[in-house]
């Protein structure tokens, strides 16, 4: 499971940064969180392949998280896409995306398909749990809470050895959550595995204002992605406009205990992420600022 940022700036992009635009590699599927323009050209600089994209997800329809899902449409089909596409969003998503298709410009010669998603709705996506939860900003929006599900438990091998199981194909079938019969004796799958471990958690803001929801529903996550739009001097400001300081990110990665904070979505009038990077540590030490072609490998929990 990788993250990688195709895009970090907000509101237009920039020489040093794209729009947003975050995909996550899960198996052979890549999920794309928001598409801001020229997120297939991302792609291609990142070394990454959009024919991959099984889905995109919205967070909400200002033009620096969708412009760029005509162009990449396009770029599909030129490519020689086959296999069905997904969009996930909220109202208007539907909407958006007959205008797009209906321009008259290009046909696709592959299955898009349009759904809009409610807070509290979610969907099962490459094996992965997508809810979909309400943002506080100036438009319709939402965040993400992505779940991986639950692994089975470590096998121990001490536990087969002492039950007299030989080593080999039986251990594969109680792996497995198969029984087996050793001297005529039924031994369970649970006799020789743990309890079942926790999948990976994410949690993605979009673009909003600090909320306790956000917090609550990313409690314990593995990686907390939370815009930072401006430093906590401008924090006011940045509410007026619907969105977060870096110090209020980290106030709410530090409610929901979150084991990593990355902050995205930033403001032009930042340069470097130094600052941004240092206000946000002062309250969640683990934190980083993304920046464009950053990639984050998520880790099982111990």
């Amino acid at each position: 499971m990788n993250l990688t940022f195709l895009g970090t700036g907000g509101g237009l992009p920039s020489p040093q940064r794209g729009v947003s635009a975050i995909a996550l590699q899960y198996g052979r599927d890549i999920l794309l969180f928001d598409c801001g323009e020229g997120t297939q050209r991302q792609f291609m600089n990142a070394s990454l392949s959009f024919m991959k994209i099984s889905s995109i997800f919205i967070t909400h329809l200002h033009g620096d998280h969708v412009l760029g899902i005509p162009g990449l449409i396009q770029s599909m089909n030129l490519s020689g896409r086959t296999e069905p596409l997904s969009v996930f969003g909220p109202s208007g998503t539907v909407d958006l995306l007959k205008a797009s298709l209906s321009l008259g410009y290009f046909n696709p010669d592959y299955e898009i398909n349009a759904y809009e998603l409610r807070p509290g709705d979610s969907v099962e996506v490459s094996g992965l749990t997508i809810k979909a939860i309400e943002a506080d900003h100036t438009v319709p929006a939402i965040s993400f809470i992505i779940q991986e599900p639950q692994r089975a438990g470590k096998f121990s091998k001490s536990a087969a050895k002492e039950l007299g199981i030989p080593e080999g194909p039986l251990y594969g079938k109680l792996q497995s959550g198969e029984s087996i019969v050793v001297n005529g004796i039924t031994i369970e799958s649970s006799m020789v595995m743990g309890p079942p471990r926790k999948g990976r958690k994410l949690a993605y803001s979009g673009d909003t204002r600090p909320t306790n929801l956000f917090a609550e529903e990313a409690k314990d996550c593995d990686v907390m992605i939370h815009e930072a739009t401006v430093m906590v001097d401008l924090a006011d400001r940045g509410l007026e406009f619907g969105h977060s300081s870096a110090a209020a990110a980290a106030e709410i990665a530090k409610k929901a205990g979150a084991k990593k904070l990355i902050l995205t979505h930033f403001s032009n009038r930042y340069e470097d992420l130094g600052e941004i990077e240092s206000e946000a540590r002062m309250i969640f030490p683990n934190t980083t600022a993304a920046y464009d072609f950053y990639t984050f490998k998520v880790i099982f929990s111990k």
